[in-house]
């Protein structure tokens, strides 16, 4: 619940105080200085000369309620002033105010667009607008994400409820092969449970840092896909100097595993290349993967790191049929890992993905 700060508690209050109580002291000294300077040199006497000259007792009894107006009107001139200053001066914490009220409600598209100064407040707004605009995109983001994955889930869960709904109107339907596509159904949806899982992980950036070399964790993901990569007539070349950098283990193997499955699976034709390379270059542990396929638009290939967004060609088998998430995944980590994921068309046709990760001596 929004609520007005108290009259007392106001920061333009305070400030208002904190002006009229600086003039007010400055007034003040001022006055004395002049009542120490004139009185010095005044004699001290009820009558000067012929009666009229001044004397210390006439001007103390003139000076003094000259000077309590006087400082009455800077008291009052510092507080109205004061106000207005820091009225005018706080305006822009309203805007702000404003627009982290509508984001608390849940209303993301307000903006502050603040133009007519150059100051902290403007630096400060234009942060707020930056601020809204990544967690809007994020909001949207997951929206999607939580929309595509029910979707996913759904799908399995419908066709084992079809399968079991049959199995009991017919008895003597072959078990066997119930079994086997209600296997295959499950695997399936726990291979998408277990990837969201994943991402979720990469997401929290919550692991433990260690030393890692990306091209030993390149010859572990070929070691383990080439059963995969023969039964599919690939070549795997893997080369490259050593890319040392800072991370999990674990999390960087699944990165380079999916990005090396997922140039097998979409390799053409079925006798392509994957190449995989490593090296350091300009303080960054890099990685890059490329294979051999149909060309991508390039319009495309910025979504294809968005979660259940697959390529024009997809490419399922029984075992490894993808879920949408491998490339998601694998921004997910690296963004983890303060490393960066630019991909573009590649030149063998399929697209090149490269992973930047800061370098570690």
């Amino acid at each position: 619940m929004a609520r007005r700060p108290r009259l007392g508690s106001s920061a333009r209050l305070k400030l208002a105080l904190s002006y009229a109580g600086f003039l007010a002291v400055a007034g003040a000294l001022l006055l004395a200085v002049v009542w120490w300077y004139l009185l010095r040199y005044v004699p001290d006497n009820d009558q000067g000369l012929l009666g009229v000259s001044p004397n210390r007792y006439l001007l103390v009894h003139t000076f003094a309620p000259a000077a309590a107006e006087a400082m009455a009107f800077l008291l009052v001139f510092g507080l109205v002033g004061g106000w207005l200053l820091a009225g005018r001066m706080l305006a822009p914490l309203d805007r702000i105010t404003d627009a982290a009220r509508s984001a608390g409600n849940g209303s993301l598209s307000h903006r502050i667009r603040m133009t007519d100064r150059q100051d902290e407040f403007r630096e400060l707004a234009d942060t707020f607008d930056s601020m809204l605009d990544q967690l809007e995109s994020h909001v949207d983001e997951q929206r999607r994400f939580a929309a595509n994955a029910s979707h996913e889930l759904r799908t399995p869960l419908a066709i084992s409820r079809t399968l079991l709904d049959v199995a009991r109107k017919d008895p003597t339907r072959d078990r066997d092969e119930l079994i086997a596509r209600l296997h295959a159904v499950n695997t399936r949806a726990i291979g998408l449970t277990d990837a969201l899982l994943l991402l979720s992980r990469g997401d929290s950036g919550t692991f433990t840092c260690e030393p890692v070399d990306l091209s030993l964790i390149a010859e572990e993901a070929a070691e383990t896909l080439l059963p995969l990569a023969e039964q599919r007539g690939v070549t795997l070349d893997v080369t490259g100097g050593p890319a040392r950098t800072s991370g999990s283990a674990e999390l960087l193997l699944r990165v380079v595993t999916n990005l090396v499955q997922n140039g097998i699976v979409h390799t053409l034709p079925a006798d392509g290349t994957v190449t995989v390379r490593t090296e350091t270059s300009g303080g960054a542990a890099v990685l890059r993967v490329a294979n051999t396929g149909r060309p991508v638009p390039p319009d495309l290939v910025p979504t294809l790191t968005e979660p259940f967004r697959r390529g024009t060609e997809r490419v399922r088998t029984d075992e490894h049929a993808g879920v949408g998430l491998g490339l998601a995944i694998v921004r997910s980590i690296v963004r983890a890992h303060g490393g960066t994921l630019p991909l573009d068309p590649g030149p063998a046709g399929g697209p090149a993905v490269t992973v930047r990760l800061p370098a570690t001596p």
